[in-house]
C-alpha cells in the first residue's frame, strides 16, 4: 500500500529534476570546489551558479549568501555569529536579544544557552491566540540595549504567517536615531514555496532558508547576510564561504537546493500550485471541523497554504498519529525536530491552550504530490480514530 503523506513541513520528497541536476555532482563531476584542476573548477563553477540562484529569488547580491549545512545551522550562526561579533567589539552595554515564542528551537535554544551563559538579555516575545506577533508589544519590548530581533516568517507548527515587513518597517524607523542598530533575523524555512522571500521587502538583515522544505536535498541550507551585517564564524578551517562557514562544499546539496528554488521561482506554476494547495487545504479544514469539538489553530488568513493544524480534546496527538500510521497515512503531532519530546508543543501553549489540550494536536502539511484522492482517504480514517481513542481516554 503506498503510504499517503501529509508531513511536508517535516520534509518533502524530492523532485526528480532537483535529483536529475544533482546527480552528475555525485558522480563523474564529484571533484572538490576548492580544488585548482579543472574538474575542481567545474564543481567551483556550478557553486557560483548556485548562489545566483538563490540570490535572483532573495532579491539579493549573491555575496550575501552562504551556503550551510540546513537552515538550523543557518539560524545558530545568525544569532550565535552576530552576537560573538558585537561582544567582540566590545559594547559597553550587555546585548538584549528579543525573540518570539513560537520560534523554532533552533532559534529559541541558541538564544537560551547565551542567556544563561549571562552573554545576553533575553526578551521572549508573547503572540496573540493566533500566533501573531503584535507591533505594539514588540516596540515596548525593545531597549536601548537591543541589538537582535528574531521572528519567523511563518510558523512550522500553526502555520501563521508574521508580518515581517511592518515589523522590519519599525525597526528600519527606531534604527534611525539610534546609536546601537537593532539588526532584524527572520526563519524563513517553512516559507519559500508560498510566501515572497525577496530580502529588501522583508527589511531583514538574515533570513535563513533549508532545501528539504522545498522539494530539494536534506544537509544544505543558506543564510542571506546582508551587506556590513557583523558575523563571526561559529566553524573554522578552509576558510570557504568568505570565512564565515568552513567545510568542504557540498557541491551535489548546493545544486539541489538552488533547483528547487529554480522550480519554486517559476510564476505562473508557483501560482496554480499555490492555489491548488490551499484548495485542498480549505476542504481539509472544511471537513476536520465536523468532527465534535475540533479546533482550528492558528489564522486562517494569515496562513501557509499547505498547513492545517487542529486539536481534538480528550485524545493524545501523539496516538492519532501512531493509529494513522497503521493505516499507511502520515501526519506529525507538531515540529519533527520535537518529535521525542513528551512535552506539550511550545507554540500551542503560547497561543493560549491549556497543556491537556495541546497535547491532542495533529498537524497535517500538505504539498506538490499530494492530491484529493490521499485527503478524502484521510478524512475518511480519522473520524473512527479519533472516537475510538476518545472511548479509550480517561481525558474527557
Amino acid at each position: 500500500m503506498k503510504a499517503i503523506y501529509l508531513d511536508n513541513a517535516a520534509t518533502t520528497r524530492i523532485d526528480p529534476k532537483v535529483l536529475a541536476a544533482m546527480l552528475p555532482y555525485l558522480q563523474e563531476d564529484f571533484a572538490n570546489a576548492s580544488s585548482i584542476h579543472d574538474l575542481g573548477n567545474k564543481s567551483a563553477v556550478a557553486v557560483m551558479a548556485a548562489r545566483a540562484k538563490v540570490a535572483t529569488f532573495l532579491g539579493c547580491l549573491p555575496e550575501e549568501v552562504i551556503f550551510t549545512g540546513g537552515a538550523t545551522e543557518s539560524d545558530n550562526l545568525a544569532i550565535l555569529g552576530l552576537i560573538k561579533a558585537i561582544v567582540g567589539a566590545k559594547s559597553t552595554l550587555k546585548p538584549h536579544v528579543i525573540v518570539s515564542a513560537i520560534e523554532h528551537e533552533a532559534v529559541l535554544e541558541p538564544a537560551q544557552v547565551l542567556k544563561r551563559e549571562g552573554v545576553i538579555e533575553l526578551t521572549v516575545l508573547p503572540v496573540n491566540n493566533f500566533g501573531l506577533v503584535e507591533l505594539a508589544e514588540l516596540k515596548k519590548a525593545i531597549k536601548p540595549n537591543t541589538v537582535l530581533v528574531s521572528i519567523m516568517l511563518a510558523n512550522n507548527e500553526i502555520g501563521t504567517i508574521e508580518p515581517i515587513t511592518e515589523i522590519g518597517n519599525l525597526l528600519e524607523q527606531l534604527n534611525l536615531t539610534r546609536t546601537q542598530k537593532i539588526y532584524f533575523h527572520t526563519d524563513a524555512t517553512q516559507a519559500p514555496a508560498y510566501v515572497d522571500c525577496n530580502v529588501k521587502k522583508l527589511k531583514v538583515d538574515l533570513l535563513s532558508m533549508s532545501a528539504h522544505k522545498i522539494y530539494g536535498p536534506k544537509g544544505v541550507g543558506a543564510l542571506y547576510i546582508k551587506k556590513g551585517t557583523p558575523l563571526k564564524p561559529l566553524v573554522y578551517g578552509g576558510g570557504q564561504e568568505r570565512k564565515i562557514r568552513s567545510g568542504t562544499y557540498n557541491v551535489a546539496g548546493i545544486v539541489g537546493l538552488a533547483t528547487a528554488i529554480e522550480l519554486i521561482s517559476n510564476k505562473k506554476s508557483r501560482v496554480k500550485e499555490i492555489g491548488e494547495i490551499k484548495n485542498l487545504r480549505d476542504y481539509l479544514i472544511k471537513a476536520l471541523k465536523k468532527i465534535p469539538r475540533a479546533k482550528l489553530n492558528g489564522a486562517l488568513k494569515n496562513r501557509l497554504a499547505n498547513n492545517v493544524n487542529f486539536v481534538f480534546p480528550g485524545v493524545e496527538g501523539e496516538s492519532i498519529v501512531l493509529m494513522l500510521s497503521q493505516k499507511g497515512i502520515m501526519a506529525s503531532t507538531g515540529s519533527a525536530c520535537s518529535s521525542g519530546s513528551l512535552d506539550p508543543s511550545h507554540v500551542l501553549l503560547a497561543i493560549g491552550l491549556p497543556a491537556e489540550i495541546a497535547h491532542g494536536s495533529l498537524r497535517l502539511t500538505l504539498g506538490r504530490y499530494t492530491t484529493k484522492k490521499e485527503v478524502d482517504a484521510f478524512i475518511k480514517a480519522l473520524p473512527p480514530i479519533i472516537e475510538k481513542l476518545r472511548q479509550m481516554s480517561p481525558l474527557k
